[in-house]
């Protein structure tokens, strides 16, 4: 029997799921694929994901992969899978990488961003995609304060609990932006780390709305990160308004170019 590894790309819409991990007696992105499968090829497996996502998150580059005995092709799978997975559930992208690929220990970068509605009358469009604040941003103040987290940093003032292991992530790139989603005027936090702790982009993206309210300077960002105490930070942003963009990972996993997801 060929054991084969099949990783794949999978987006989904978080409103309505108990978010990415399984979880009995609740609808999950993991519990759902594992159930599609199970239907296709009469085999029970385990999907391992490139990152955890909350209830009510989103996400459009998230990774999985399993470890399958079957025959299907790889073309033949994306289509089976979508033509059967629930509606807020799709695949973007099947392909298969080496034999000890896994989506969570192999990925290099992930990509997430926050929105924020801050238009003083909120755009129902953006109800379970955007946190609305009824107020216009500075959104230039956040973008160079949120400079101030790029590097190689302790991030415990930016997480929740104690964690098991180190706090200190790699972050690539922070942006904060004004854009257009859902016909409406929006700002876009958008931050590439290596990792990130458990809900560290929802408490920067927290922090950098005090920035753009007013009411927190560059080097208050400055002083939290160097603080490392949580209790300094912004608050935990809500959860509909995040999605993960994308995982990146090194060329020895065979990933054709995933595809443009905007």
């Amino acid at each position: 029997m060929l054991v084969r590894n099949i990783a794949f790309q999978v987006a989904y819409d978080g409103t309505l799921l108990a978010g990415s991990q399984l979880q009995s007696n609740q609808r999950t992105v993991q519990g759902e694929l594992e159930a599609v499968w199970y239907r296709l090829n009469r085999e029970v497996v385990r999907v391992t994901l490139a990152g955890r996502t909350d209830a009510g998150v989103h996400a459009l580059g998230q990774v999985g992969n399993v470890v399958s005995a079957t025959e299907r092709s790889v073309p033949t799978l994306l289509a089976a899978l979508n033509a059967n997975l629930p509606n807020d559930i799709a695949i973007m992208q099947v392909w298969e990488p080496p034999r000890d690929f896994h989506a969570r220990f192999w990925a290099e970068r992930r990509t997430y961003e926050y929105v924020i509605d801050d238009q003083v009358v909120k755009s129902p469009l953006l109800h379970q995609h955007a946190w609305a604040m009824g107020r216009c941003l500075n959104v230039e103040g956040m973008h160079a304060a949120g400079q101030v987290l790029v590097g190689e940093h302790d991030f415990a003032a930016f997480t929740i609990g104690a964690p098991a292991g180190s706090t200190v992530r790699r972050c690539y790139a922070v942006t904060c932006e004004r854009t257009i989603r859902g016909h409406q005027p929006v700002v876009v936090v958008r931050v590439t780390a290596n990792g990130f702790l458990r809900n560290m982009m929802r408490i920067v993206a927290g922090t950098l709305l005090l920035v753009g309210q007013g009411r927190l300077s560059t080097e208050g960002v400055q002083a939290i990160l160097l603080g490392r105490t949580r209790q300094h930070a912004g608050q935990l942003a809500v959860a509909h308004g995040l999605t993960l963009m994308a995982v990146e990972y090194p060329a020895s996993a065979l990933r054709p170019a995933p595809p443009l997801m905007e």
